[in-house]
Parts: structure tokens; sequence; C-alpha cells
């Protein structure tokens, strides 16, 4: 996922971007919502289910369990607190409510109703990125055995292959980006978006500086790090702004669109302009992730409370990933059998 992290955030952020805009969206304004979860909040009950996250005492006042008598972190994670349990069985309750009067589903809190799995939120977006950081791993790891366990080594230790360290630091990237989007997906709160965000800019960020050094050739350490300053620096500066300033979605799409789009176009024209031999890889990335992005245009409702088009399009990733893994992996093939004929 290389090109594909251009679509990825640029799509990602564009949907964050309408969350935020619709965040008062049509299930939350409807009255029936609205008093449902205004009395789960004062019972802790919704119908005949009573939720132990909403606790109160005698006097109705909240209470907590001492800290001895609470489940660990791990077990926490699968519960909710008492607001989201309301919202959550207030939203089933009024979705099978319209079902009964031939009422499609409509938003809660800019989502789409959504059946929890296990505690996860979007439990099918949760399993994509997991694949995803799967392929990942795979790619990365098959790309390290082929550098130094199938390839000529230079004086039997180095690869031969100049952009080696680049793509070993991209895999990490990848994997933790990845990573947190599946957590981001499990459980959407404020802590886990900030990481999610700022793991896709980062590497969005990488990728276009990874991007620019192979399709310019750029080999020299210096020159490397006067490309490369620049852009680290924004991407901090970025990254910091909507951590500790505000996460402004607008300028955060703005920022990651024309980094996504930069990226984007140096590979396409490079990729005509260099006749590498593996061209028709990177040209399938670009086309078949601009039609995926459909997914994400076309927006529907999660089928049997699932299957959405955000996740349809985490799906489409994966196949995509493993073809740009194949490129790296022949890129690095090509490179270095090219130099190897010129060590002789």
């Amino acid at each position: 996922m290389h090109m594909l992290d251009g679509y990825a955030v640029a799509f990602l952020l564009m949907l964050s971007l309408s969350v935020e805009v619709i965040d008062a969206s049509a299930g939350d304004a409807d009255p029936h919502y609205r008093i449902c979860v205004s009395q789960c909040e004062e019972s802790g009950c919704v119908g005949e289910r009573c939720f132990p996250n909403c606790k109160f005492s005698s006097d109705g006042e909240p209470i907590d369990r001492p800290w001895y008598m609470q489940e660990p972190l791990y077990l926490q994670w699968k519960e909710w607190d008492c607001q989201s349990d309301c919202r959550y069985y207030c939203m089933l309750d009024r979705e099978k409510e319209k079902e009964l009067l031939n009422q499609g589903p409509v938003k809660y809190h800019g989502k789409w109703p959504f059946s929890r799995i296990y505690g996860m939120q979007e439990p099918a977006s949760v399993a994509f990125s997991a694949l995803n950081l799967a392929i990942h791993f795979h790619g990365w790891v098959s790309f390290f055995i082929l550098l130094y366990y199938k390839l000529p080594l230079e004086d039997g230790k180095k690869a031969y292959y100049e952009y080696a360290g680049l793509w070993h630091i991209y895999g990490l990237l990848s994997l933790n980006s990845w990573f947190w989007s599946a957590i981001f997906h499990s459980r959407d709160v404020d802590l886990t978006e900030k990481l999610d965000y700022s793991s896709a800019v980062v590497l969005l960020g990488y990728s276009l500086l990874v991007a620019i050094l192979r399709s310019f050739n750029i080999r020299d350490e210096a020159t490397r790090v006067m490309v490369a300053a620049p852009l680290i620096a924004f991407v901090t500066t970025h990254v910091m702004f909507i951590n500790f300033y505000t996460l402004d979605y607008g300028w955060n799409m703005i920022v990651c669109v024309v980094m996504a789009v930069a990226q984007l176009a140096i590979w396409a024209v490079w990729a005509g302009v260099s006749r590498h031999p593996s061209r028709w890889k990177l040209w399938l990335v670009v086309f078949a992730g601009g039609l995926a992005m459909l997914l994400e245009i076309y927006d529907f409702p999660p089928y049997e409370g699932l299957l959405d088009a955000h996740a349809l399009w985490h799906a489409t990733t994966i196949p995509l990933t493993y073809i740009w893994w194949s490129f790296i992996r022949d890129d690095a093939e090509f490179r270095t059998s090219d130099l190897v004929k010129k060590a002789k």
C-alpha cells in the first residue's frame, strides 16, 4: 500500500470531514431516539436491558467500583461507557421500529447503525484492516528474504539495492498505520482517532518522500537529507497541530489529499517515463485504486449491520497491497541485476 496510501488517506479524511459536519445526523435528531437516550442515561436501562456501566446510588448519583474490584484493562476494552451503551441500544430499538414501518436505516452521530461483535464498533472494517496489516507484514518479510537470502550481496553483507532501508521503514510505518486503523474501527474515541490519523499522515508523508527519492533516483545521502528535511518538518508540525492544538478535519483533508495526489502523479508518470519492466503493476494499482474509490463515494448502509462501503473499500486494498509489494520486490531484483552487471 504505497500509492494505495494516497487513495486511502485522502478518502478516509474526506469521510471524517463529513462525519464532523453531520454529527447531528438524521438518526440522532429523531425525537424518539433522543428521548430514549435521555431516559437511559437517567435510569441506566433501555427497556429490559440495563447496563453495568450505568451505576447509580439511591440518590441517583453515578458511582464507580473501587480500583481493586474493577476488571483488568484488556477486559474493560470490551465494555462501553454508559452514554455509548445507551446510544447503541436506543439506535437498535429505533431501527427495528423503522424496519417494521418499511423505513430505511439512517446515520446516528455521523455513522451508520453497525452491529457490535465482541465489543467492536465496525467489525468488518476491523477484520479487513487486520488483513491489510497481515499482507503488509508478508510483503515486508518476503522483501527482506529476497534482499538478504536470494539476491547477491555487496561484500557478502550489504544489499546492492540502494532503496532497501527506505522500504524497511515504509514496511514498519505501514504496519503501525493499519494496526491503529483496526483499533480505531474497533473503538472510535478521541485517543484512537488521533493515533489513527497521526499514523496515516506520517505514512502518507513518508510514502511521498519515497516516491520522490525513487522516481528521481536520488541516491546521495546528503541530497536525500536536503529533500527529506522540509517534508519531515512539515509532517511533524502537522501531526503536532492535530494532536495538541485542534483536529481540524478540513485542513487535515487538504494536507493529505495534496500529498496523496502528488505521490500518485509521480509514480504514474515515472512508470511510463522510466519504462520499468514492472510498470504495469504500478498502473494496475493506480487504476484499480481509482475504481475502488467509488465505494467511498457510493456510501451505503451496512448489510446485516456489518458490511458497508467503507469496509468493502478496505477489502479491495488487500490484493492491491500484495501487488504493490510484488512491485517493490521486482524493483529490488531489477536494480540489483543492473548494479551487479556494472560491478563486473
